[in-house]
């Protein structure tokens, strides 16, 4: 299919000069990609690429967008949560821009796959995702548009967590470059950018007082230990639910209480899921709940919490507030869903601080340079993304920041590199 003919589907045209203004005011807190961006623009080492996204559709992604689009490559994005779009954002991109999107903020399943669908209708060559949708739809209904496909990134825990499964079945069929495991991305986005963020989408949904409450952390991960961080910071009393030993054992020691699910749930003033896997909060933790208690999910797909099994322990359900679903369990009790059990800091919220997705986004567009000059010489794996990407990122951001740091000398280089000098 020719790629000219697909223009995008997005909820209001209107909303454009929103979307503009919001997308130039987010540039202005990533210096990083925008150093990337001048050097593509100039270079053009994307010149030809065809380019499939399935990200957040928000004011950083579309600045990431633009990186890309500016350094020679034809891009079309859709969401990669129908909760996640921003509406505003999607007009700028698909009218101003001329970056087919679609994506529609609250889209049912069947407009999501649609939107899908129809960025692999533009035959891409690199796939680029947030929860690995993409990959997924080609391994599966859409092998047909594997055909020109030469790479993939990934930014996820959970989209990486999938690709790794795939690759050791033997299943993958084209290489990925796993954004999400470069330390410019997880020691940062994760923590920082989802600790404070989680903690923004429940307060607008909720407007509730984070200090003195009981804020239950189920994952001790880096999103986990960022909500926790500020969860902590705000006065809340945390406590930690973890699988992972060494992960439990580090919460402990950070100062925050340890206890399985079954105790903390009956406890908990408010519970949030950070974990990557299926049914965290479960019946039985839905049955100990004390009435008014709030759930939220900051992992990425909305399996995290029992939605059915919520449904089956309740006699009624209403929208309270925009975000809020009330829960009326057989006994009386209320507990409180956020945003559908969707990502609540993109739901609910405007999702992470351009700042913090500086790098992430850096790491995006470099990996994509990477990827198209490297992918006839890489296997079909999930690959780390290159530490020379990595420290680049890192030293970008620091000198944005206006921070120097020390370096080696030869002495303490050979020093370094060497076994004879010992006491």
């Amino acid at each position: 299919m020719n790629p000219k003919n697909l223009t995008g589907d997005v909820k209001d045209t209107s909303l454009t000069q929103k979307g503009i203004n919001r997308i130039e005011w987010a540039a202005r807190e990533m210096p990083v990609l925008n150093q990337i961006r001048k050097r593509f623009t100039k270079d053009k080492p994307l010149n030809g690429l065809i380019l499939s996204a399935c990200l957040h559709v928000t004011s950083e992604t579309a600045n990431l967008a633009l990186t890309l689009r500016d350094g020679g490559a034809q891009v079309a994005l859709c969401a990669s949560n129908p909760l996640s779009t921003q509406d505003d954002i999607a007009a700028a991109l698909t009218s101003h821009y001329g970056i087919p999107t679609f994506a529609i903020k609250g889209e049912d399943d069947s407009t999501y796959y649609q939107h899908l669908n129809s960025v692999l209708d533009f035959n891409p060559n690199i796939t680029l995702d947030d929860g690995a949708d993409l990959v997924a739809l080609l391994h599966t209904e859409r092998t047909d548009a594997l055909t020109n496909i030469i790479g993939g990134c990934e930014e996820t825990t959970t989209g990486v967590i999938r690709l790794k499964s795939l690759s050791t079945s033997g299943e993958l069929k084209y290489p990925i470059v796993a954004v999400n495991d470069a330390d410019t991305k997880h020691f940062f986005d994760n923590r920082y950018g989802t600790g404070q963020s989680t903690l923004d989408g429940i307060t607008r949904a909720t407007n509730v007082l984070w200090a003195g409450k009981k804020v239950v952390v189920i994952g001790y991960g880096w999103c986990g230990r960022g909500v926790a961080t500020r969860a902590k910071g705000m006065g809340a009393q945390t406590i930690i639910t973890e699988v992972d030993p060494i992960k439990a054992l580090e919460a402990a020691m950070d100062g925050h209480e340890v206890m399985k699910m079954e105790e903390a749930s009956k406890t908990g003033d408010i519970f949030i899921s950070l974990t990557g896997g299926l049914n965290a909060v479960n019946t039985e933790h839905i049955n100990s709940m004390k009435d008014g208690a709030l759930i939220a999910n900051s992992g990425h797909f909305n399996v995290e919490i029992n939605i059915d099994a919520l449904d089956k322990l309740s006699v009624k359900k209403q929208r309270v507030k925009d975000f809020v679903d009330e829960y009326t369990l057989k006994d009386g009790r209320k507990v409180y869903l956020l945003g559908e059990g969707r990502l609540v800091n993109l739901a609910a919220a405007e999702g992470h601080p351009s700042a913090v997705m500086d790098m992430s986004f850096a790491n995006q567009a470099l990996s994509t340079e990477y990827m198209y000059k490297n992918a006839s010489s890489l296997k079909a794996e999930v690959y780390p993304v290159p530490k020379s990407i990595d420290k680049e990122v890192g030293k970008l951001k620091l000198m944005s920041m206006g921070i120097d740091i020390d370096t080696l000398t030869d002495e303490q280089e050979k020093y370094l590199a060497s076994w004879e000098i010992g006491t």
